[in-house]
């Protein structure tokens, strides 16, 4: 079995090409949307959610053609949060993933389009390719998702987000918001792969969904403290923006080492999670540990 590194790197270009498949082509009208479309989810990114997708999938023996169809639903809800995110109404970014964000690259009609159609895609995807042998289960998955993106998900953590700029919040209150904003999707993804192949059972599904709700929250935790502390370059978006904007984070909270701490303990409580699974959750377990000890 291939190290860590590489299995990543694999998955990484094999999964751009899935999606510059699934993505409209350039050439097909509306051209310019489609083109930004292709500008805003392709050449980026470090693509966890679908790598904890694929790594969910081999636990369960899970088609890869199925995984990619819901890694890439995953990827393409994300893809359109962020550039709704850094649009001057919400975040006011300028970079990311590297390069000028998508309202800076087009326009703001064209990114608010990019994202309402990154969207709807994702939903087509999930309902025009057979993800799971029983279709109440696939129905379940199509729920799964929708109810992480929305406003009991990612959506409404972004709305809480942005009503707490200049606000002191508590670690729970941080942790609740973050738990949507970024931890509902990233579980969705865990279990979305899970979906795909050899069913489990409910004890087994909510241990998985306990790792997603860890690494989920290590990853926000990380990636607080990698604001404060890196620059733009290695970041690839802009540096401490955070703390320019006055938002609450685990550093400002805790500090930097308490920070660490946190993330420490959430990546020990993500291992316990998946004690039981044996090899088959091998790389789920190394994506916990590339989640905390990343170093961008």
């Amino acid at each position: 079995m291939p190290d860590f590194q590489t299995w990543a790197n694999a998955q990484q270009r094999r999964f751009e090409d899935v999606l510059r498949r699934l993505l409209p082509q350039p050439d097909m009208a509306p051209q310019r949307l489609h083109a930004a479309m292709r500008y805003a989810v392709l050449d980026g990114g470090k693509r966890v959610r679908p790598l904890l997708a694929f790594a969910a999938g081999e636990l369960v023996n899970a088609d890869i053609a199925r995984v990619n169809i819901a890694a890439a639903a995953v990827e393409l809800i994300h893809a359109y949060s962020l550039v709704h995110d850094d649009m001057p109404c919400m975040d006011n970014d300028v970079l990311r993933r590297g390069k000028p964000t998508c309202h800076v690259e087009y326009d703001e009609a064209t990114a608010l389009l990019v994202g309402d159609s990154l969207q709807c895609l994702a939903f087509q995807l999930m309902a025009e390719h057979r993800l799971n042998d029983d279709p109440a289960c696939q129905l379940a998955m199509i729920k799964l998702l929708a109810t992480a993106s929305g406003s009991r998900g990612m959506a409404g953590g972004q709305a809480i987000d942005l009503a707490s700029v200049g606000k002191q919040l508590t670690v729970p209150e941080l942790e609740f918001m973050h738990i949507h904003k970024t931890g509902a999707l990233i579980r969705a993804a865990v279990l979305l792969g899970a979906h795909c192949g050899n069913a489990l059972d409910q004890a087994q599904l909510d241990r998985l969904d306990h790792f997603g709700k860890c690494v989920g929250l290590a990853f926000q935790v990380v990636d607080d403290v990698l604001d404060s502390e890196a620059d733009t370059a290695t970041l690839g978006k802009t540096a401490g923006k955070d703390a320019e904007h006055d938002k609450p984070t685990y550093v400002t909270l805790l500090g930097v080492q308490a920070a660490r701490k946190m993330a420490a303990e959430l990546h020990r409580e993500a291992l316990d999670a998946l004690s039981g699974f044996g090899e088959g959750a091998r790389r789920l377990r190394e994506l916990a540990d590339f989640i905390v000890l990343r170093k961008f």
